[in-house]
């Protein structure tokens, strides 16, 4: 489905990363890892268009991401954030309806399709619940919840997600990480990124190794994250520990 090829990205002349590639079929998650700085949010926002490709291309079946009509990008690709504080006191049902936006006209009013989009995708998610809540008043996981649900109400075939843990507690990191699970059930391909390495052995098929703009490594979580591969990622002593249950595993520093 989507297809990134010795990809070079960017700001304007300054080149943050090259010659990167990697393919992402429907109903896939890929979890990609790397230090702050090593190019992942800058990579987010060419797979998204946001950025022109310095080199290379993006693909989505087939077609050049680059000449898509911006709109038919919008329905294909939709992008979660990190859970923020908003300022608006929306209801949810109205942050997820917002989802719906790149199907409608410009000035058009939503319709039942997309109110019932709407309410399926807060269903799929587990939050039906919380639909009439004020968004403002809600937990952290419960907001960044909302936030997939209203990408999911767009009806697209990538989720990029940018680190839809940090800033969450331990609970609300588990329930995310299930819900992650169990898009790929959907046929929903997600590309996330993550500072712990350890999520990736619960949610994710692959891993890409996001290295000074390189990938480093790419392949399943059992293979891709070793001690060896972490240490040159962030510099660090790292120990897998690897848990009952196959392919399941917790990393963490070895402290001197």
């Amino acid at each position: 489905m989507l297809a990134v090829e010795d990809l070079a990205f960017g700001y304007g002349t300054r080149r943050v990363g090259t010659g990167v590639s990697f393919t992402l079929a429907a109903g896939e998650t890929l979890c990609l890892l790397g230090p702050n700085g090593g190019g992942k949010t800058t990579l987010f926002k060419t797979l998204l268009g946001l950025l022109p490709a310095q080199g290379g291309r993006v693909r989505l079946d087939g077609a050049d991401v680059a000449r898509m009509p911006r709109a038919a990008l919008a329905r294909a690709i939709a992008y979660v954030p990190q859970a923020h504080a908003a300022f608006f006191p929306f209801r949810v049902r109205e942050v997820v309806l917002m989802g719906r936006a790149s199907r409608l006209p410009a000035f058009a009013s939503p319709g039942p399709a997309d109110h019932a989009a709407a309410s399926a995708a807060l269903d799929a998610l587990d939050i039906g619940h919380l639909a009439e809540r004020v968004y403002t008043e809600i937990s952290g996981g419960e907001r960044q919840l909302a936030l997939i649900a209203r990408a999911l109400a767009g009806e697209p075939r990538v989720l990029v997600m940018d680190e839809p843990t940090a800033s969450l507690d331990f609970g609300n990191q588990a329930r995310v990480l299930g819900q992650i699970r169990r898009l790929g059930a959907r046929g929903i391909a997600v590309i996330l990124s993550t500072h712990d390495p350890g999520h990736a052995f619960l949610c994710a098929d692959r891993v890409a190794l996001l290295h000074g703009g390189r990938l480093l490594a790419l392949g399943p979580p059992a293979l891709t994250i070793t001690p060896e591969s972490l240490r040159t990622l962030y510099g660090v002593a790292v120990a897998v520990v690897p848990l009952p249950g196959e392919g399941r595993a917790v990393c963490s520093p070895v402290l001197p």
